[in-house]
């Protein structure tokens, strides 16, 4: 026997009614969040561009500046061993 009432809508996992299969208040609650996250970066980005801006007008050289926090997140191991390592390329190469 065949019922003529529509099929009840389907559901996402969570409960929220599904619209063309996906979960409409779910998915732009997803998006919302990358876009404040995404905006949140952009204000951060702009915070350190200041920083060294305001460094480099008290006379510090920025790009040792750079170096020195790519340096700061490294294993000293790592760092030691590349160090080593230039070293010997450079006495190689008689500098």
């Amino acid at each position: 026997m065949q019922d003529d009432a529509p099929d009840a809508p389907a559901s996402s996992p969570a409960g929220a009614p599904l619209q063309g299969g996906v979960a409409g208040a779910e998915l732009r609650a997803f998006v919302e969040r990358y876009e404040r996250l995404e905006a949140e970066k952009k204000d951060i980005a702009e915070g350190q561009k200041e920083v060294m801006a305001e460094a480099k007008g008290r006379g510090y050289d920025v790009k040792v500046l750079r170096k020195i926090i790519a340096l700061r997140k490294r294993d000293s191991d790592d760092i030691a061993e590349e160090e080593a390592v230039l070293e010997l390329y450079k006495a190689a190469l008689g500098m």
